[in-house]
Order: structure tokens, then C-alpha cells, then sequence
């Protein structure tokens, strides 16, 4: 009978002992198989992680590789206007987006091909040519190099080029604003505006300038000079020395490194000077009323943007007052409180359609008969 007790309490220990190692082992196998999942989920994670931070990498390595150059025309990169304004983007292209930038001045219009020419044999990935100028030794460069891309600062002659992007602007609505102010400000009811050169560029200036200042004063004297040239400050001075003998009290420049003559002159003469493509109001703060600010620098940051996105594309961009590409300067000190307001309801006008700024001969003539005198 005991050993049949004892017998059967072997046996249920033994039971037990099994069950226990049985639990034990399914214990360990269970806490193994989620410890190696948890492991793999680790190492997926860790590889994403790492795929990902490489990707990260590959694309900064991409667009830190990019090599964008822009070539000046003769008002060079230190002309306080667009070709310092398109420097001022590219720039900004090469801290925000970590591409290389280049500039190539030219001092001569035949150094437009060759300084063109020294960016293609470096393999720039984009070449930005400033100014309409340049229109035809681009030209012969991008027909010769179709695999480069290319864009080029107010001219659209290249339109159908299939490697080239014209950045055009719509100055003649900024000039109208620039002009409306000048009638508004003047105290001898004589203005002037002093242009670079004659050509159908330079006039959409004119006439925008033009006819803000006669909307404004129906009875206002323009007084109008082609300096010809964007290199010579002295001409500009002259220019605005021979304006202020007529009465003139505020001067328009439309006319580059030659503009930064007429500031000058404007300083010493006492009178309002306007500037042009960009805020040239740290130039002399007393001096400069307002600038007609085209945004040339958010032109070349945007293609070379795109060209890091590889969504640039050929054709013609337009820059307006609708999307902020031309507007008068920011700092608005030296304009009429009042003025300023009448400013803004012009800008609405223009954008909605109210107002058309004629941008032609035969436009402005329409209107404003033949008081412009430069487009002879």
C-alpha cells in the first residue's frame, strides 16, 4: 500500500516537474521569437533610417554639385542694379540650396561670347545670361551647345530655343507707379527720365513712365534723355546736371552703371532721384524717392531652383505686379503718406485690369498722343 503511495506521488511530481519545464520552454521560445522580432524590427528601422539619411545625403550631394554662372553685361556686378540683383539671387541660390556660383563680367559687348563660351567649357550646369544685350552671342552659344541649359534676363527673342529660359518683367507697371509718383512730388512741375539705351526694352520704361506722370498731372513736363550707354557714369551726371538747368526735380533712371551718374548728380543738385530694378536707396537715402524694382534676384533664384528640382523648362517667364516680380521699393520714407495710398489703388487697378500701362508705341499713342520722344 506505501509503495503504491509512493509510487503515485513520483509520478505526480514527475507530472509536475514536466508541465513546469514544458511552461518554461515554451516561455523562452515565446520570449526568443518576440526578442528576434523585436531585433529585426530594430534593424529595419536602422536600415530605413540609414536608406533615408543616405538619401538625404545623395540629394545634397546632387545639388551641392550643380555649377551655375551668370554672365554680366557692361554695367558689371557691382552696378547697384540688375546685374547686382542677379549676382544677389545666385548667391542666395548657392547659401539656401548649396549649389556653386560664378559670375563673369563683361566690360566690353565683346566679351558676352567668350565669357559665355569659358562656362560651357567648365561644364556649367546652368549659364544666366543678364541682359538683352547678350540676346545674340547666346544665340550662337546655345544652337552650338544644345545639352547645356541656358537662360537669359529681358529678352524673349530665344523663345523657341529648346535649352533656353527667358525671364521677362513687365517694367512698364512699375514705371507707370514710379512716374504717377514723380508728378505728385515735383514742386517745379518739370520731371525727367534718362535711359541707357533707345530700344523697344527701354521703352516700355519710358511709357509706363510716361503715362503715370500725365495720369497723375495732365499738365506735367517730361523731360526725356538717351544717355547710350549702361557704363558711363559721367554721361549720367551730365545728363542729370543739364535736366536740373530745366528745371527738372525729379530724374528717372533707367540706364545701369550710367544711372549711377544721375543719382550723383541728382545728390548734388539737391532733387529726387529715382532708381531702377533694384531698392537703390542705400545708394544716397536722401536722395532716391522710390526705385522701380524689377525682382531679378527672385528670377535667378527660381530657374536655378528649378534646375536643382530638374523641372526647369525652356520658354519665356513673366514677372508682373500680380505676383510681386516688379513693385516700387519698400522703403518708402521719402513718399507722401497720401501718395503712397493712391499707389496702392493704382496697383489694384493695374492687376485687376482696370488700368492697361501701355507697353508700345501705337499703346501709348492711343491715349497720351506722341509727347514721348526717345522711341524716334
Amino acid at each position: 500500500m506505501k509503495k503504491r503511495i509512493l509510487s503515485a506521488m513520483m509520478a505526480l511530481f514527475m507530472a509536475a516537474s514536466l508541465a513546469s519545464c514544458g511552461g518554461s520552454a515554451a516561455e523562452s521560445t515565446k520570449a526568443a521569437s518576440e526578442g528576434a522580432k523585436e531585433e529585426s524590427q530594430k534593424e529595419e528601422k536602422g536600415s530605413s533610417a540609414a536608406e533615408e539619411k543616405g538619401e538625404s545625403k545623395e540629394k545634397k550631394a546632387d545639388a551641392s554639385g550643380l555649377k551655375v554662372g551668370i554672365v554680366t553685361d557692361v554695367g558689371g556686378v557691382n552696378d547697384g542694379s540688375f546685374n547686382q540683383s542677379a549676382w544677389e539671387g545666385l548667391q542666395r541660390a548657392e547659401k539656401e540650396l548649396g549649389v556653386q556660383a560664378k559670375y563673369q563680367e563683361s566690360h566690353t559687348d565683346a566679351d558676352y561670347k567668350p565669357n559665355i563660351e569659358n562656362f560651357v567649357d567648365e561644364d556649367y550646369d546652368l549659364i544666366i545670361c543678364i541682359g538683352y544685350a547678350l540676346a545674340d552671342a547666346l544665340k550662337e552659344e546655345s544652337a552650338a551647345h544644345p545639352d547645356v541649359k541656358f537662360a537669359i534676363v529681358d529678352d524673349a527673342s530665344l523663345a523657341d530655343a529648346k535649352n533656353v529660359t527667358s525671364l521677362m518683367f513687365e517694367q512698364a507697371q512699375v514705371s507707370y507707379l514710379a512716374g504717377y509718383v514723380a508728378a505728385k512730388t515735383t514742386k517745379k512741375n518739370t520731371i525727367g527720365i534718362v535711359l541707357g539705351m533707345a530700344t523697344d526694352l527701354m521703352h516700355q520704361f519710358g511709357y509706363g513712365y510716361l503715362a503715370g506722370a500725365i495720369d497723375a498731372n495732365p499738365g506735367i513736363k517730361v523731360l526725356q534723355t538717351n544717355a547710350n550707354s549702361f557704363a558711363d557714369t559721367a554721361a549720367g551726371k551730365t545728363a542729370a546736371n543739364n535736366m536740373v538747368a530745366q528745371g527738372a526735380d525729379v530724374i528717372f533712371q533707367v540706364a545701369g552703371g550710367t544711372g549711377l551718374g544721375v543719382i550723383d548728380g541728382c545728390k548734388e543738385a539737391g532733387i529726387w532721384a529715382i532708381g531702377v530694378d533694384s531698392d537703390q536707396s542705400s545708394i544716397a537715402p536722401k536722395t532716391i524717392l522710390t526705385s522701380a524694382m524689377k525682382r531679378v534676384d527672385n528670377a535667378v533664384f527660381d530657374v536655378t531652383n528649378e534646375l536643382s528640382e530638374g523641372k526647369l523648362e525652356p520658354g519665356v517667364k513673366t514677372y508682373a505686379l500680380a505676383d510681386e516680380g516688379v513693385d516700387l521699393a519698400p522703403v518708402t520714407d521719402n513718399i507722401d503718406p497720401t501718395v503712397l495710398s493712391e499707389v496702392e489703388e493704382l496697383k489694384k487697378k493695374i492687376i485687376s485690369g482696370e488700368i492697361t500701362v501701355p507697353k508700345t508705341k501705337a499703346e501709348f499713342e492711343a491715349k497720351y498722343g506722341s509727347v514721348y520722344e526717345l522711341d524716334d
